[in-house]
């Protein structure tokens, strides 16, 4: 994505556009990917960047928080941040830790509990966890 692209959706989600945070949205956007700060702390390092580890998890709180990226936590220390923003579910490679899409139109329910009172859908994802066979050959 462009410097000029990025500035424009910082707008529309009414992010100041700082230095830092225009580095670590150029790694994330740069095409649709599930990336862990730890993932894009590495690339900003490998890039030559100077950016803090805290200044890289401050600026993923606040691109979630204000719809820039979706958070998918896949268990209760490993969280990614997807640059796809619409509704969709995922696999969760678990021996490798891969994050990927399922496109919403693969899940269907047929039924869904009912909903505590006063309270309405906000969304649902499904995040199936797979793990790598042990019986294939080779």
């Amino acid at each position: 994505m462009t410097r000029s692209g990025l500035l424009s959706l910082f707008d529309k989600y009414g992010i100041l556009p700082t230095p830092q945070r225009v580095e670590i949205a150029s790694i994330l956007l740069e095409r649709p990917q599930h990336l862990s700060a730890d993932q894009i702390i590495e690339r900003l390092r490998v890039a030559g960047s100077g950016v803090s580890k805290a200044t890289v998890y401050n600026s993923l709180n606040l691109f979630s928080k204000c719809g820039l990226v979706r958070e998918v936590m896949v268990d209760p220390v490993r969280k990614f941040y997807d640059s796809t923003t619409h509704p969709h579910h995922h696999f969760y490679n678990v021996d490798s830790g891969e994050l990927s899409d399922i496109p919403v139109e693969q899940v269907c329910f047929e039924d869904l509990p009912d909903l505590p009172d006063g309270t309405e859908r906000e969304s649902i994802e499904v995040l199936i966890k797979v793990r790598d066979r042990t019986d294939q050959p080779g």
